[in-house]
């Protein structure tokens, strides 16, 4: 056999080798994984257990129901941790109301962290609610992203009353409102704490309830400067109580003058 043709022949012998050589380090090593994840499924040391204490975790819950949060695990008691469908978990607890995000650990050998975090109420939401024939009012929580919320039992907040939000609203229609009324807030500074009723129906005609002097006084504001305007209406309130002491009702959306609205006499 010509040197040349030897050589050749060599080659092509090297390659085979080393193509024998992949394909048994790959059929070992996906044998060897497929044992390990058989593994970690059914060994009892990664499994979730109910009767082992701190086995599933609860971090940063405060509002959100606990018995609502555990409910989406009851499936994973007695299986291994690493069966758990972490995605598919987030996205359940996620439905839970408070939380606003949410993420799930596994930790070695047979725990789950879950972490939470809770949606932080900005207003008590006034909304109208038809019960039969008749209507009548409830209040709930809503956040900065116009999700609403139930209350906590034995839960205490110093939050403005905010009108103009309905069930029938969307989020984003709601968010709209709920950030007019922070605007408002914001501009007022420390004096913000004498508002206890923001109407946001029109969010660029923004109404408050104002205590002013003892008084409670509605407000109409406008669609800014709502600093000024107010400062403006606590410094010449005085005078203006002189010569219109029974009057409740105040337009100020007009920079260089207060309008006292006369009340109505029913008739």
């Amino acid at each position: 056999m010509p040197a040349r043709e030897k050589a050749r022949t060599q080659i092509r012998w090297r390659l085979w080798l080393t193509a024998l050589a992949w394909c048994a380090v790959f059929v070992s090593s996906a044998v060897a994984a497929r044992k390990a994840h058989n593994y970690v499924l059914s060994d009892p040391q990664f499994l979730l257990s109910s009767e082992q204490r701190g086995a599933l975790t609860l971090q940063g819950v405060q509002y959100a129901s606990r018995g609502k949060l555990l409910r989406v695990f009851a499936a994973d008691y007695g299986r291994s941790i690493f069966a758990l469908p972490l995605a598919e978990r987030r996205r359940r607890l996620l439905a839970v109301d408070w939380v606003e995000d949410a993420s799930v650990s596994r930790v070695w050998p047979n725990r789950v962290v879950v972490r939470i975090t809770e949606r932080q109420p900005v207003a008590f939401a006034s909304l109208p609610f038809h019960r039969g024939a008749g209507a009548t009012t409830r209040f709930l929580l809503v956040d900065a992203q116009g999700v609403l919320l139930d209350p906590p039992v034995r839960a205490q907040f110093a939050f403005p009353i905010l009108n103009g939000l309905s069930e029938d609203q969307t989020e984003p229609e709601r968010r709209v409102r709920v950030r007019a009324m922070q605007r408002l807030l914001d501009e007022l500074g420390p004096a913000a704490q004498n508002i206890s009723e923001v109407n946001a129906a029109t969010p660029d005609d923004l109404t408050v309830e104002a205590q002013v002097e003892g008084r409670v006084l509605e407000l109409q504001l406008g669609d800014g400067n709502y600093g000024k305007r107010f400062q403006n209406f606590l410094l010449h309130y005085p005078e203006i109580h002189k010569h219109a002491a029974n009057v409740t009702t105040f337009d100020l959306r007009l920079d260089d003058r207060i309008t006292a609205k006369e009340q109505q006499n029913p008739k």
